[in-house]
Parts: structure tokens; sequence; C-alpha cells
């Protein structure tokens, strides 16, 4: 199977709002969490709704005093009960989400210190 990732992943932790209209054209709107960023996108896990494959989103990150907010198309879902995943690709504000929650990503990520090696 063919590797079909644009860019690297950074496996961090942001929350995160996705709005959408679904298939009655209802307003939704889900709060959830970044299982990773990329630099045109975004794995997020959202508890209860999960929008359409092909539906355009509003997906703000919430992580800082200034929210970031830019717009994605969904490309895959994972239905997993426990823990449903949408799979984003930024359609809008590239620029704004690589400096703003790419890099800031990368510098949390840097800052972390280590974790000791626990010798049992």
């Amino acid at each position: 199977m063919r590797e079909r990732r644009v860019g690297e992943r950074r496996n961090i932790s942001f929350p995160i709002r996705l709005q959408w209209k679904d298939e009655n054209g209802n307003q939704m709107i889900e709060e959830g969490l970044t299982e990773n960023v990329s630099p045109k996108g975004a794995l997020i896990y959202l508890p209860r709704s999960l929008p359409q494959v092909g539906s355009t989103v509003n997906l703000t990150v919430t992580e800082k005093a200034e929210e970031v907010s830019v717009t994605a198309e969904v490309l895959r879902l994972e239905r997993n009960a426990a823990h449903p995943l949408v799979a984003l690709m930024l359609t809008k504000s590239v620029r704004e989400w690589k400096d703003k929650v790419w890099d800031y990503a990368g510098k949390v990520i840097s800052d972390q210190a280590p974790e000791e090696i626990d010798d049992w």
C-alpha cells in the first residue's frame, strides 16, 4: 500500500472545536482533541458526532488565548466506538496553521523533558 501522507506528523493533543453542517443542513458543533498535526492537516478525536467524508468543516484550535481557525475537508473517518477519529486536510489558512499550530507543536514537543528511564 502506497503512503499518501504529505508531511511529517507531530503527536500532540490540542483542544479543538469542529463546526459543520450535517446531511440535513443542521449546524453541528463538537469539541475534541488532536491526535496529531501535520503542516497541512490533523487527525482529530471527536467523542460524539462525526462529519461525513468529503464535507467541509471549520476547525478551531483553542490551545492558546489566540484561537486559530481554518477550513478543512474530511478525508476519512475511523469509526472505532471507543475512539472515533476524523482525518482532515486544510483547504484555507494553511500558512496561519503552519505558523500558529504546526510550529507551536514543534516547540511544545522540543521543550518537553525526556521521560526518565525506570530501572525495575
